[in-house]
């Protein structure tokens, strides 16, 4: 589980000063951004990146860190991935919560997505349940090349912007403020810098699992990017933010057609838009009500909507779980 060797050290004493030339190093440098935020909570899995944000945010900002650890309790290792977070953040004086959830992925779901779900749905319940429920900033540790995987994946399954914009650098989750300050730093910084100050971190079995897409990608695409285009990471990054503003501009233009048009939309209304800006609509629209749209139920959709010429022409399609059909002289979604 530990991949590299660790002096001892005394159980409650981190292995290097938070005032040491540590916080010099990229990884530390890349949270200046963040410096107005703390408190701040790291979501820390005990994988190498969580470990190095962890020992990052304790040494710039000392006793203004704390950290959660999901147990998702999908492998038998669980219990130690747990047991190296309590461990690290009594080093560093760092409150943490370990909070246990049910991971188990259902019908139709990837067992990806549950674990996703999973994790932001027990983060949230610490942030609202513990430390007096006044901590608002969440610190993930993705970097350059999570990014770049990130958005090698959204290409391969031919996404659209909003898949193409990848991670963003921030978010709100309900309450909570995510943030990933490292999205432009390369991934290959983190073990060697833990390895120079001693820490030790654990190694997730399945990263190395390659049935699993994005494990593929980082085990065998990204080497030859590297080799083709050795700023890859920076370039993809780049792409990503690109994507994320022009995606930004769409729902601009979506909530003001929208304000026109009204919720549900007017069925002639929709007519009068172009064809782009009448699937950026319906997208918003239905994204509003929770709803997945396919690209080929989209376009099947806006047939219809243009087949409909006259009062009692009807419009009944499935559009993700449920329906779009005609109400009098609008458009509306129900769950099936």
């Amino acid at each position: 589980m530990d991949a590299s060797p660790t002096p001892k050290s005394k159980p409650n004493e981190p292995r290097v000063s938070p005032h040491s030339s540590g916080v010099d190093h990229p990884l530390t440098l890349a949270l200046q951004a963040l410096d107005n935020l703390p408190p701040v909570v790291v979501a820390l899995s005990g994988g190498a990146d969580s470990t190095a944000m962890l020992v990052a945010c304790a040494q710039r900002w000392p006793q203004q860190v704390h950290a959660v650890h999901i147990h998702h309790g999908l492998q038998a290792a669980a219990d130690q991935f747990a047991k190296h977070c309590e461990d690290l953040c009594t080093r560093w004086q760092v409150p943490l919560v370990v909070q246990h959830v049910n991971a188990h992925h259902g019908s139709g779901e990837s067992p990806e997505e549950a674990a996703r779900s999973a994790r932001y749905a027990g983060m949230a319940q610490v942030m609202a349940q513990h430390w007096g429920g006044q901590l608002r900033h969440v610190v993930l540790a993705q970097h350059a090349d999570d990014q770049a995987e990130t958005v090698l994946l959204a290409l391969s399954r031919g996404a659209g912007l909003p898949g193409l914009a990848a991670m963003p650098a921030e978010r709100l989750m309900g309450d909570v403020h995510l943030h990933r300050p490292w999205l432009n730093v390369p991934g290959s910084l983190v073990r060697p810098w833990l390895q120079a100050l001693g820490e030790h971190w654990c190694e997730d079995p399945t990263n190395q699992d390659t049935r699993y897409t994005r494990n593929r990608i980082r085990a065998e695409l990204l080497p030859v990017w590297e080799k083709l285009f050795p700023s890859f990471r920076q370039t993809l990054t780049r792409t990503a933010s690109h994507a994320a503003q022009a995606q930004a501009l769409l729902t601009e233009v979506a909530n003001q057609d929208l304000l026109q048009l009204g919720q549900p939309p007017l069925l002639q209304g929709l007519q009068q838009l172009s064809g782009p800006r009448q699937a950026n609509l319906l997208r918003h629209w239905l994204k509003g009500l929770g709803v997945r749209v396919s690209q080929a139920q989209l376009l099947a959709l806006q047939q219809q909507i243009q087949a409909c010429t006259t009062r009692a022409h009807r419009i009944h399609i499935k559009v993700g779980q449920g329906f779009v059909y005609r109400v009098e002289d609008r458009i509306d979604w129900y769950n099936s």
